[in-house]
């Protein structure tokens, strides 16, 4: 199937008529639903893959949710800045390259481009900006300067250098984490709490010495390479300033990932907040156990793809509320391609019942991004016959339906 036009185009006047009331947005950091005001930019980073194999279906979840996200801002008159960066320098990436014998920049190169062809046959609006970690690296060692000279990092005598957290303001607050389940995630997800020379376990790594096939730049503290947390703080900074207005991803990267960005970015600059708002998504399974490239229970991207129709798959998804996890299943997936075989053949109906279709789907992604109920009403729309209603709503959610 070729790529599809994943330009969003004029809104429907009722879905757009809704813009005189902010959209409801839950925040992780306050933990709290809240109008979301902003001005007439806003500016979206949402944190992208490490391409050491192919995207998943969970990938697709997250970015789909904030295509979503995206499409209402842009129909309630704002312009949406998106940024999702490419993690290509990383210790997956540069474990895999040295096991498949292939170049880490060849590896990560072909991984993304892949990435982003199944995005675009799903219909998905391409970032503004896809910023790749290598190229930002400049501008992380004067951060990583910074963070020393403030005396909230510390390096030592083989290059090296962690954030102090304990110099830090409200470490875990943001996560809300006691100390032995963030020892334990730490661990998990690639820390090294009992690495040599550490002042507390859960100090992070901003820089660290490179092995002798792994890519290098200099630093007054040594030769090396970055540290995961660093790289997203730098690429945010860099194409969207010091204070965002939405940051977002899965929810896995809620502890340490985002919280290392909010005390090394904050500590950095000394305003705050980093972000305005924290968006996270929840996981998607393969019988009940979350999707994961290590456990190798992926249900890739490209396979549904190749299978169904991409309103279908993004239809399967949509029908989950974004913060809530879910388990893939082929008979969701057999329900969700023959109920939108059925959105494509219902018959026009009435034509004045367009507008308050389209008004109840934009109210319910006001609220939330409550896309599970937006796909109720869509499907109530065709239950009553109203298959022009139906069409004009969901095209909003993304939906192409063959326009």
């Amino acid at each position: 199937m070729q790529g599809r036009d994943a330009t969003l185009g004029p809104a429907n006047d009722a879905f757009a008529r809704q813009d005189h009331a902010p959209m409801q947005l839950f925040d992780t950091r306050t933990s709290t639903t809240a109008p979301f005001v902003a001005g007439a930019t806003v500016r979206l980073y949402v944190c992208g893959i490490t391409p050491y194999d192919s995207a998943h279906l969970g990938h697709a979840f997250v970015y789909t949710v904030f295509d979503v996200l995206i499409r209402r801002l842009e129909a309630k008159g704002h312009k949406v800045v998106y940024v999702r960066n490419v993690t290509d320098v990383d210790d997956d990436i540069l474990r895999t390259s040295r096991e498949r014998g292939v170049d880490y920049q060849v590896l990560s190169r072909s991984e993304a481009a892949a990435f982003h062809a199944n995005l675009t046959r799903l219909g998905l609006r391409p970032p503004d900006v896809i910023p790749f970690a290598t190229e930002a690296v400049p501008a992380m060692i004067p951060m990583v300067s910074g963070l020393l000279e403030r005396g909230v990092a510390y390096a030592l005598a083989d290059g090296r250098v962690y954030a102090d957290v304990d110099a830090m303001d409200d470490y875990l607050a943001f996560s809300g984490l006691d100390r032995d389940e963030a020892l334990r995630q730490f661990t998990e997800k690639g820390g090294d709490p009992d690495a040599e020379g550490k002042r507390n376990k859960l100090d992070f790594l901003l820089w660290q010495p490179s092995l002798p096939d792994e890519p290098s730049w200099a630093t007054p503290w040594g030769a090396g390479r970055p540290g995961w947390h660093l790289e997203c703080s730098a690429m945010a900074m860099e194409h969207l300033g010091s204070t965002i207005d939405i940051h977002g991803g899965g929810n896995d990267l809620i502890f340490p990932h985002h919280e290392a960005e909010i005390l090394q970015s904050e500590a950095l600059t000394g305003q705050g907040p980093f972000a305005r708002v924290w968006m996270h998504v929840g996981m998607v399974a393969l019988e009940d156990v979350k999707m994961s490239k290590s456990l190798g229970n992926l249900v890739f991207l490209g396979d549904l793809l190749d299978r169904y129709d991409p309103d279908a798959v993004r239809r399967l998804m949509l029908s989950n509320h974004y913060r809530s996890g879910w388990t893939y299943t082929e008979a969701d997936m057999e329900s969700a391609a023959t109920a939108v075989k059925g959105w494509h053949g219902a018959a026009d109906g009435d034509p004045l019942a367009v507008d308050g279709v389209v008004a109840a789907v934009a109210a319910a992604v006001d609220d939330d991004l409550d896309t599970p109920r937006a796909i109720r009403l869509i499907d109530d729309a065709v239950s009553a016959g109203n298959g022009m209603a139906a069409r004009a709503a969901a095209t909003q959610l993304g939906f192409f339906l063959g326009v």
